[in-house]
């Protein structure tokens, strides 16, 4: 049986605070605990300077939560600001779990106002990047705003990746809105599969991971950015993918503070920017790709999704949000164009079924446009990453 958040509580009480004289959860360090089929998840906030320093505290925590019974995996993260209606110091009021004295450093912190750090770029616009081994290449599917079909083009993309040979796998970077899970119609938890990591999901031969599979459905993450990028930072780290060719990341949509920190964490060797024809999405998708060249990752290209209808009946094609835009778009950045993908009913239906349209239809236009944008991102992999690797990435037909 799994334990309540009560006993985890309890649990986290055995690990000692910064001041090494009370423990994290008398401090008030702990909070947003989450727990699903056995998988548990929660904050340590820390001040914002000794985020490094206070790593084996977190990894203490991690660990003698984990050592729980009917405990199937842990998260832990750091932050560095206090939640939103935590109580201060002197207040009177408690969270459930015991009393809490918000220890002096973390209330320094959050009186200045302190937030923790992004990754800090390198000299010349590099980045400081965690690596994953067994993965070859990553790339960052990304939107300059939501609502641009980001998340179905990654899914479909990652198939057509694979219809052509690669062995690949998707990260569900959205954190807020994780769609993969029910894209893929994937339900139930990861497994364990060794000490301290975790075996991805897996639908139609894809690897998969979501933090859709650790919290329920329709459960709201309320996390600032530091602690998504340290959840998903876990996720890349702790996940045995095995060997990949290519791993697609599902960012979240924009280039606020999330989209970025993760693009300066997660070592991608490109980025794709979906977006649709309107003048309204363009622009948007303009500042998505200068954010990724100010990072000094390359644009890989850009896809137009939602670009024409085509009737059922009279066969006609109609422009219902104009037509071409991310080609020009493309052509005046000078990007390649990957591709179009039309506005199909059937793609809508993959997604609310969990089965994508390059399953349930290989051989149809749609899905036959999706493999030939997967045809065209595994020839710019290739040239993004020809200087750095000895064997340059090799479509099998």
């Amino acid at each position: 049986m799994s334990p309540s958040k009560d006993q985890v509580v309890e649990r986290l009480r055995r690990v000692k605070g910064p001041d090494m004289q009370s423990n994290i959860v008398d401090l008030g360090l702990v909070s947003e605990i989450l727990l699903k089929d056995g998988r548990i998840s929660f904050s340590i906030t820390v001040p914002a300077e000794r985020a490094a320093e206070l790593e084996p505290l977190r990894q203490a925590a991690e660990k003698i939560v984990r050592e729980m019974d009917g405990v199937q995996g842990v998260i832990a993260v750091l932050t560095a600001e206090k939640p939103r209606g935590a109580p201060a110091a002197g207040s009177g009021a408690a969270p459930r779990g015991g009393p809490v004295a918000e220890s002096a450093r973390v209330k320094e912190a959050r009186a200045r106002g302190a937030a923790p750090a992004a990754p800090a770029a390198a000299p010349g616009g590099g980045r400081h990047t965690i690596q994953v081994a067994g993965i070859k290449h990553m790339i960052a599917v990304a939107s300059g705003k939501g609502g641009v079909g980001k998340s179905t083009t990654a899914v479909n993309l990652a198939l057509g990746l694979q219809a052509i040979g690669l062995k690949t796998g998707i990260l569900d970077a959205d954190i807020y809105g994780p769609s993969q899970p029910r894209l893929l119609g994937l339900t139930g938890r990861p497994e364990v599969a060794r000490a301290n990591t975790l075996r991805p999901m897996e639908a139609y031969g894809l690897k998969a991971m979501s933090m859709g599979f650790l919290v329920e459905e329709g459960t709201p993450i309320i996390w600032r950015g530091p602690m998504v990028v340290s959840a998903l930072t876990q996720m890349l780290r702790d996940v045995d993918w095995g060997e990949l060719d290519v791993l697609v990341i599902d960012m979240p949509p924009g280039t606020g503070d999330v989209a970025l920190s993760l693009s300066q964490t997660v070592p991608v060797a490109g980025s794709i920017v979906v977006t649709t024809p309107q003048q309204v999405s363009l622009a948007d998708s303009r500042r998505a790709v200068a954010m990724y060249r100010k990072l000094n990752i390359p644009p890989l290209g850009i896809i137009e999704n939602m670009s024409y209808f085509v009737c059922g009946t009279c066969h006609t094609e109609t422009d219902i949000f104009g037509r071409g835009g991310g080609e020009r778009m493309a052509a005046e950045m000078g990007l390649p164009f990957l591709g179009s993908i039309p506005i199909d009913e059937p793609i809508r239906q993959g997604g609310d079924s969990g089965v994508p349209i390059v399953i349930s239809a290989p051989d149809s236009p749609t899905a036959r446009a999706f493999i030939a944008v997967a045809e065209q991102t595994a020839a710019q992999i290739s040239i993004a990453s020809y200087p750095k690797a000895a064997i340059p990435l090799t479509v099998v037909q």
